[in-house]
């Protein structure tokens, strides 16, 4: 029987993650959803492309008027950088080059980085594979905001700078929540990120540089394509932890929109998500969803009911490697 409890102002629940039992029973009705799984062959390509705009963007805002270089960054550059934000989600899947190639992802995903600047690839690798297996885990899933962020950011204004410092709190978070000893692939991430920063510094001077970490920290911050940070686990409805989103945005989102789906089938690309919820349509077209991520942010930052508290957690009893 499931049961719900408050304890602090999170929604405190004692029953397992819904994904993992309806995932078995999709999978018995539908076995063929296994053919989705494994790499994309176009993921590649798209990536690919996404990273060259940008270099070339760079080139192209080297010697505009600061006003407009921050234009472009937001309106359009910032838009790329989120989208490969995403995108390195889905590689943190293995869905590039599949899971006997792992090596090949990582040293993808860090390619997918560059133009957003700062060094992020790996790291989030490291702490989305908790994200997915203990889905709410106190002290275990760093996209849980703390209770500091739930007491002070519980106000309209408050939650608007929340949702715009939102980058800040999803780097400094995890050293906070679930601190992890820093791997080889993060400082190779960081070397390799700050080398080519160096290089298109060298090459056209510091408004590229402002172009692709501006663009990266206000568009993963207040903007709309931001809206699935909130969307996809704050509870919007009591008892309900994830949420899809079936509209237009998820063409330039790697469908991470899909979230139900997801989190059911992570090892299936973004890709083939619609897929999954065509076959398996009885288990998803009930479910509470979004029909617009501006529309989420609005209800977040006006509706006194939802904040950073408005989260599922859950203890897991594990042992904590140190």
């Amino acid at each position: 029987m499931d049961k719900t409890g408050e304890r602090g102002d999170f929604e405190w629940v004692y029953n397992d993650q819904p994904h993992t039992s309806r995932r078995k029973e999709i999978l018995a009705k539908y076995p063929e959803i296994k053919s989705l799984m494994g790499p994309d062959p176009q993921l590649k390509w798209v990536v690919t492309g996404m990273v060259l705009t940008q270099l070339l963007a760079c080139y192209m805002v080297h010697d505009l008027p600061w006003k407009w270089v921050f234009f472009w960054s937001y309106g359009f550059g910032g838009c790329i950088n989120h989208s490969l934000t995403l995108a390195i989600h889905d590689i943190s899947h293995n869905v590039a080059f599949g899971n006997k190639l792992a090596h090949l992802n990582r040293w993808f995903a860090i390619w997918a980085n560059l133009p957003i600047g700062l060094p992020y690839s790996a790291s989030f690798k490291k702490y989305h594979i908790d994200h997915h297996r203990y889905l709410g885990g106190d002290g275990l899933d760093v996209d849980i905001p703390t209770d500091a962020e739930g007491w002070f950011f519980c106000t309209p204004l408050r939650k608007v700078l929340w949702l715009f410092l939102q980058p800040l709190f999803y780097a400094l978070r995890p050293l906070v929540v679930n601190p992890k000893p820093v791997s080889r692939l993060e400082m190779m991430n960081a070397a390799v990120q700050f080398a080519v920063n160096f290089v298109i510094f060298y090459l056209w001077g510091l408004k590229p540089i402002v172009y692709l970490i501006a663009g990266s920290i206000l568009c993963m911050g207040l903007h709309p394509i931001s809206g699935h940070f909130i969307a996809e686990h704050y509870m919007f409805l009591k008892g309900h932890e994830t949420y899809s989103y079936y509209g237009s945005l998820n063409r330039i989102t790697f469908n991470v929109g899909y979230h139900m789906e997801h989190h059911d089938f992570p090892s299936i690309p973004g890709s083939k998500l619609p897929q999954v919820k065509k076959m398996a349509a009885e288990y998803y077209d009930s479910l509470p969803q979004h029909t617009s991520w501006t529309r989420v942010l609005w209800d977040f930052v006006f509706d006194d009911s939802i904040g950073p508290y408005t989260r599922i957690k859950r203890e897991y009893k594990l042992v904590k490697q140190e």
